[in-house]
Order: C-alpha cells, then sequence, then structure tokens
C-alpha cells in the first residue's frame, strides 16, 4: 500500500509545484490512514485543508481504495 500511496503522490506532485507547493509523506497507517505535511506555499494557504481533502485525498481513495482518511501533520 505505501508505494501505492507514493505513486499517487508523485502525480498530484506537479500540480502542487505549479502553486509553490509540495506534500511529504508522512506515516501510512496499517488502518489505512496516511498522513501527510503540506509544503511550501501549500503550508499556509487558507485553502490548504480544501487541497487535502477534495484534491489529494479523493485521488488517493480513487487509485488506493484500501486508503481510508488522509490527516494533514
Amino acid at each position: 500500500m505505501l508505494e501505492k500511496v507514493k505513486d499517487v503522490l508523485n502525480e498530484i506532485r506537479p500540480m502542487l509545484k505549479a502553486d509553490g507547493g509540495d506534500v511529504e509523506l508522512v506515516e501510512v497507517t496499517p488502518d489505512g490512514s496516511v498522513k501527510l505535511k503540506l509544503l511550501g506555499a501549500c503550508g499556509h494557504c487558507p485553502m490548504s485543508i480544501m487541497t487535502l481533502k477534495m484534491g489529494i485525498e479523493k485521488r488517493l481513495k480513487e487509485k488506493v481504495p484500501e486508503i481510508r482518511e488522509v490527516i494533514a501533520v
């Protein structure tokens, strides 16, 4: 599951970088939680929660159905 999550994040990363941000994978737990840290412009953007939930989490759940939730740390 970890490698699948990394692959999806690598697909998403260019879009984040285009806006001056990035994402760091902190942990994938056995119960399907993915812990991410938003970096750069994404780290302090007021829309970062929307990016996390409606963008990254949605894409991860589509590609890796075992994912239960995405948490910002």
